[in-house]
């Protein structure tokens, strides 16, 4: 039976100051959890906006130039592998996005955070589940966090070849897994992640 539809998201907040926020790398054993957030200009629109996940690679590398260039206001930030390690991935992913938040250069009246927690802080915001699919902003944050980590992953390959990191972006993969074992971890793993902990303690 073919999944319903979501139901399109009505904001409480009607002004132009609205920023939606995401974050993109929370499954992967390496790598930092990188977040974005996004005013978009109602007099600007930009076409085809979508969950970063669902869209092609050379889709998103275009979007990606558009939302910088049209964007009322955006800002990127991160969370590194010593946070998660230190916080958890959870609270590192909102750490991120509240530094999004908060970098931006024009500072929203109203905040919608893709999932269902938000960071503490002082801004009026609500949550949504699905967001990326639901509301432009947010998947906006997603194409631009995505591309970032997307990007430095590629790099991360060139500094540490042999995981495939430029493929699998640093997911838990069976190639990932054999080089893990092959290799061992280094120090964009995440030394709290069961996978990692575990070839760690074999040292």
């Amino acid at each position: 039976m073919p999944k319903s539809p979501l139901p399109p998201y009505v904001s409480p907040y009607t002004g132009t100051l609205l920023a939606g926020v995401d974050e993109v790398g929370r499954g992967p054993l390496a790598g930092d959890v990188v977040a974005a957030a996004v005013i978009l200009d109602p007099q600007n629109p930009i076409e085809g906006l979508a969950d970063s996940k669902k869209l092609s690679e050379k889709k998103r590398e275009a979007l990606f130039e558009e939302i910088q260039q049209k964007a009322m206001s955006f800002a990127i930030a991160r969370a590194t592998v010593e946070e998660i390690d230190q916080l958890n991935i959870l609270h590192a992913s909102l750490l991120a996005m509240k530094r999004a938040v908060e970098q931006l250069s024009v500072q929203p009246e109203f905040v919608l955070v893709d999932g269902n927690r938000k960071p503490q802080w002082h801004y009026q915001c609500d949550t949504v589940v699905k967001g990326d699919d639901r509301v432009a902003a947010i998947a906006a944050a997603s194409i631009l966090a995505k591309v970032t980590r997307d990007r430095e992953m590629v790099e991360l390959d060139r500094v540490y070849p042999g995981y495939g990191l430029a493929g699998h972006k640093g997911y838990p993969t069976k190639a990932h897994m054999e080089a893990l074992e092959r290799l061992g971890a280094t120090r964009v793993h995440r030394k709290s992640f069961a996978p990692v902990k575990r070839q760690l303690e074999l040292i």
